[in-house]
């Protein structure tokens, strides 16, 4: 299977908020998304974890 769950984390926080799947072959880079924060309460860049 080539798509992996991954996992968000809050730029500022460091709270892990979301899970995601994305396909490693294609972005076998970290990814990185501007999400909302509910422990922030605005939107923050999310980074991919390992």
């Amino acid at each position: 299977m080539p798509r992996e769950i991954i996992i968000l984390a809050c730029a500022d926080c460091k709270r892990r908020n979301y899970t995601m799947t994305k396909n490693k072959k294609i972005h076998p880079d970290r990814v990185e998304y501007k999400k909302y924060c509910r422990y922030c309460s605005k939107h923050t860049l999310h980074k991919e974890t390992r």
